[in-house]
């Protein structure tokens, strides 16, 4: 089971290679995401407490500092990208997108992995999200001069039925029934392996068309734009003196965007070409944290 859960970035790709080539089968499955991200969040508030919060919460410079990238960094390295590859308009304002959103629930799972801290990482996404309400269409007016309309309560909701929800419930029960959660507690990290490379082949196989519109261009600005949000926040986290955890919590909290969230905006208020750069980015963000997660999870 173990070298299993090692080898998980290598099953991502292989089952997101197969999705390609065959999306049919997992095209079907999108339904199927909520449901997934809901599993991997009760199997993480199995493993948590509520001391893991308190300490978390008991670091509201790492907190403020994860939150500040989160909308200065992303927002403007994307500005930046898409100025230094000259990507055209539409592109543009879709990786402009991606920098504005917040951080979401797949650095949750991928902390989780890499062994960072995950009371933090849900306190940074669930903030981020409720700050998102404001600051995504704001700074995306700012800086691309575009006004939109980010759907407040349907994120809210979200977080709360897809995070808030189902951490609580695995808390409440790690609290009442430790010993019983005990016994299974191994087998939960398999379980969040399973359930996130699913999701990524789910994620390819609902995009295949779209790869027939990238160009070496836009790749490159999407990967560099996570790279750099991963590089910035364990930068940060590392100059602020805090220990290795809390640096990989935060260059995965604010390196992973809700990508999902900038392909819905980009759809909704420009065009299915300005989702590409959102899309790329769901793909391309679980590849590199699940990366960074198999060599941070050997590493104490």
């Amino acid at each position: 089971m173990e070298l299993f859960t090692r080898l998980f970035p290598l099953w991502a790709i292989a089952l997101s290679t197969i999705a390609y080539f065959f999306p049919a089968p997992f095209v079907e499955l999108k339904s199927g995401i909520i449901p997934l991200l809901t599993i991997i969040m009760f199997s993480m508030g199995l493993t948590l407490s509520l001391d893991d919060f308190k300490r978390a919460l008991s670091m509201p410079k790492l907190i403020l500092s994860g939150l500040l990238l989160q909308y200065t960094i992303m927002p403007a390295t994307a500005l930046l990208l898409a100025n230094l590859f000259q990507l055209e308009p539409t592109l543009t304002i879709g990786l402009i997108l991606v920098g504005t959103c917040p951080g979401g629930t797949a650095s949750n799972v991928i902390t989780y992995l890499a062994r960072g801290n995950v009371a933090l990482s849900i306190s940074l996404t669930s903030l981020s999200t409720i700050l998102a309400v404001v600051l995504t269409p704001a700074i995306t007016l700012l800086i691309a001069d575009t006004a939109i309309d980010v759907p407040a309560g349907k994120m809210l909701v979200s977080i709360l039925y897809v995070v808030i929800f189902p951490v609580g419930l695995g808390l409440t029960l790690k609290h009442f029934y430790a010993y019983r959660i005990r016994i299974v507690e191994a087998y939960l990290p398999m379980i969040a392996i399973c359930a996130i490379v699913l999701i990524i082949a789910i994620i390819t196989a609902l995009n295949v068309d779209q790869f027939s519109l990238l160009g070496v261009s836009i790749l490159l600005a999407v990967a560099l734009h996570n790279v750099i949000g991963l590089f910035a926040g364990y930068s940060c986290a590392k100059l602020l003196g805090y220990e290795t955890r809390e640096c990989r919590t935060l260059a995965i909290e604010v390196g992973m965007q809700n990508s999902g969230l900038a392909v819905a905006l980009a759809i909704k208020h420009f065009s299915a070409a300005a989702a590409l750069p959102g899309a790329i980015f769901s793909i391309w963000h679980n590849l590199s944290g699940s990366a960074l997660a198999f060599i941070w999870s050997k590493k104490r």
